[in-house]
């Protein structure tokens, strides 16, 4: 059973008419998390991702779920994504969603914004999983704009979204909202910024450098 939240999904129109890159299929996710660094005992409260095929976003299927992060959500956390232990408490845990995680995931290249930081929660969460978990490679939209960007005042999600004039969702800092923004940011960099090949994406968004951290 998947423990949904409350989010809308809003339709996308944004495409790669202009823009000549054959992408692979690709999951773009995000993970909501008790704090910041999973070497300190934090864990995941919420993950979401979105498939993307052809460069299409596919809104009709995203994958989302509440985690039971067995520890007591801080507040700090709670204030950022209005997650509280009551909403988690009879989630399924870690070792149940990675998994079901992967399996939607199966077939497709990761990408995440920071995905130093969503992809860090997914190596140190694998601990927890029977047996071996491979993970895909993952391409991050910060290191993407950071490189086409170099002179632009900031890169946070909220950064690259008001660059691009991208609508803010109602619940942003939550996990399917924010898989759903990064995918929109990602087609509108991909266009702007001319990638060609997957390659050049490759290079361009820092994938590289993520998988010599394994």
């Amino acid at each position: 059973m998947i423990f949904q939240s409350s989010i809308v999904i809003s339709e996308c129109a944004i495409v790669l008419s202009s823009c000549m890159i054959q992408l692979p299929p690709l999951t773009i996710f995000d993970v909501e998390t008790t704090g910041l660094d999973p070497l300190n005992g934090h864990r995941i409260v919420e993950i979401a991702g979105v498939r993307m095929e052809n460069g299409d976003i596919s809104h009709e299927h995203p994958f989302v779920t509440f985690v039971n992060p067995e520890r007591d959500i801080p507040w700090d956390a709670r204030r950022v994504n209005k997650i509280s232990d009551e909403d988690v408490r009879s989630a399924p845990t870690v070792d149940l969603v990675l998994p079901r995680f992967l399996e939607f995931a199966k077939g497709s290249l990761l990408a995440a914004h920071n995905a130093q930081f969503d992809y860090g929660f997914l190596e140190a969460e694998k601990q927890y999983c029977w047996g071996y978990t491979d993970l895909p490679d993952c391409l991050c939209t910060l290191t993407l704009s950071r490189n086409l960007y170099p002179t632009a005042f900031g890169h946070s999600l909220d950064a690259v979204c008001r660059r691009f004039n991208l609508e803010m969702p109602v619940m942003r800092h939550r996990a399917l909202a924010d898989a759903l923004l990064t995918a929109q940011a990602l087609l509108r960099m991909l266009k702007d910024g001319k990638i060609r090949s997957m390659e050049e994406l490759k290079r361009q968004a820092g994938m590289k450098s993520l998988s010599q951290t394994r």
